[in-house]
């Protein structure tokens, strides 16, 4: 079983989805707490650490061998909580900042300003992890806030906040066509990246992070056999 942390419920068909297309017969248990990223919004990650940690352990106690974190803001916070609850915890965007972390050129889209800040550390940790051994390099990474795009995610205008997305997006190519790849920094945005029509890659992290918490779930049970 891998459990699921969510700030908002709208990712639950989503991963729902995921694991019916990649993953069959993996068990997911959704856990949606809406508050933690309003505490984390108000008074930074670290103040929503004890109620994840919380959270995650009576997961674990429901049988849950590793946890997939959705939710960027929150994303270093409960990874650091792994000790804590026993099991692998994996932040959903750190396989798509891995990847991003591979080129030179990284342009950040958010559509809430305390995400900013997590994905670009994430992506420079990636590139600092890459380059070991070959005398580092720091990445260069921007970020963009698509103004008006989290009210319509609140608004529930799914639409709207995906159109408000891709037209970021594609604005940032119109500017910039020899950029190297965009990152949309919430889970999300996801859909966005099939509406935009530059031509730069665009990353997203529901599945790969699922991947990464699948796996992650198969190394700690055969780890504890």
């Amino acid at each position: 079983m891998i459990a699921l942390l969510h700030t908002s419920p709208v990712h639950v068909p989503v991963f729902d989805a995921l694991r019916d297309r990649d993953h069959p017969g993996v068990q997911l248990l959704h856990i949606v707490r809406v508050d933690l990223l309003d505490r984390a919004v108000k008074e930074g990650p670290d103040a929503a650490a004890p109620a994840l940690v919380e959270a995650l352990t009576e997961a674990v106690g429901q049988g849950a061998t590793s946890v997939l974190c959705t939710c960027s803001t929150l994303g270093a916070v409960a990874e650091a909580s792994a000790a804590a609850v026993g099991v692998p915890v994996v932040r959903v965007d750190r396989p798509m900042a891995a990847a991003a972390a591979r080129m030179p050129r990284v342009t950040v889209v958010a559509a809430l300003a305390s995400t900013v800040e997590p994905t670009v550390a994430l992506i420079q940790e990636e590139a600092r992890a890459l380059s070991e051994g070959r005398g580092g390099r720091d990445p260069d990474v921007r970020a963009v806030v698509v103004e008006g795009a989290w009210e319509r995610f609140l608004d529930g205008d799914r639409e709207g906040y995906l159109d408000s997305v891709a037209a970021a997006v594609d604005a940032l190519g119109d500017a910039d066509a020899d950029g190297d790849v965009v990152v949309l920094a919430q889970a999300s945005m996801a859909d966005a990246g099939g509406r935009v029509r530059m031509a730069v890659p665009v990353l997203s992290s529901p599945r790969s992070g699922l991947r990464g918490a699948v796996e992650a779930a198969r190394a700690h049970r055969g780890s504890s056999t």
